[in-house]
């Protein structure tokens, strides 16, 4: 019964049935079931929910999945990804880095790459932050995420435009969706004097679905839009 009731939760959230999905994942969980398939999946939606209640709740959620039967190595490395998360939101970013890199050292992933190479971004040591993501491009020269991340560090850290917008050129050749992609590229159009293309830019970011580790949170994107719009 409790795995029927898992699947109907998770085809709900792929379905974007986000209210439907978090309520069957809550009678599962208030109910004492333990299985990380269903687990992970919630303590996403929690993140993507946002709010510090929901962030701790989402570090309760992992901590017993780590115990979870189903667990394995390929959940582990999402779970700590998502534990650091939660760790950042609520204001910890030195944890949150050094949870991600414990886990780098453990076993190399484009995941945690990605994460990690946003958070040293978030602390502001350009060095760090551009070295750790040009390792990242070695690892996957294609990775539309690792892309975005050495675009956000030539743009917010280095303060060199050209080379960023390089960058950014090639995350949405790789990935036409990515928001933060979307929201530096209309900050170009912006400047160009292209506020039809900065416009259509930052509406298709605002249908994407947001990230804890978006640096254009949806505030942000609505404010640019709403400077195109004039």
């Amino acid at each position: 019964m409790d795995g029927i009731k898992m699947r109907k939760a998770m085809l709900k959230h792929q379905n974007g049935d986000l209210a439907g999905a978090k309520a069957g994942y809550e009678e599962l969980y208030n109910g004492g079931v333990v299985n990380a398939a269903y687990m992970m999946h919630y303590s996403v939606l929690l993140l993507r929910e946002g709010g510090e209640e929901n962030y701790k709740k989402a570090k309760e959620v992992l901590k017993k999945a780590e115990k979870a039967k189903d667990m394995n190595d390929e959940r582990r490395i999402q779970l700590w990804m998502n534990y650091a998360v939660a760790e950042y939101k609520l204001g910890d970013l030195d944890k949150a880095i050094r949870m991600l890199e414990t886990s780098h050292k453990r076993g190399v992933s484009g995941l945690t790459y990605g994460s990690l190479g946003f958070l040293y971004i978030e602390t502001g040591d350009a060095e760090k932050a551009l070295a750790y993501n040009l390792e990242a491009l070695e690892y996957d020269d294609e990775d539309p995420v690792t892309l975005d991340n050495l675009g956000q560090v030539y743009y917010r850290l280095l303060n060199d435009k050209k080379t960023a917008r390089e960058y950014f050129e090639k995350a949405i050749e790789r990935k036409d969706s990515q928001i933060d992609t979307l929201y530096f590229l209309a900050q170009y159009d912006m400047e160009d004097g292209k506020m039809e293309e900065a416009k259509a830019k930052l509406e298709k970011a605002l249908e994407g679905r947001f990230s804890p580790l978006n640096y254009a949170t949806k505030a942000r994107v609505e404010e640019a839009l709403a400077k195109v719009k004039g």
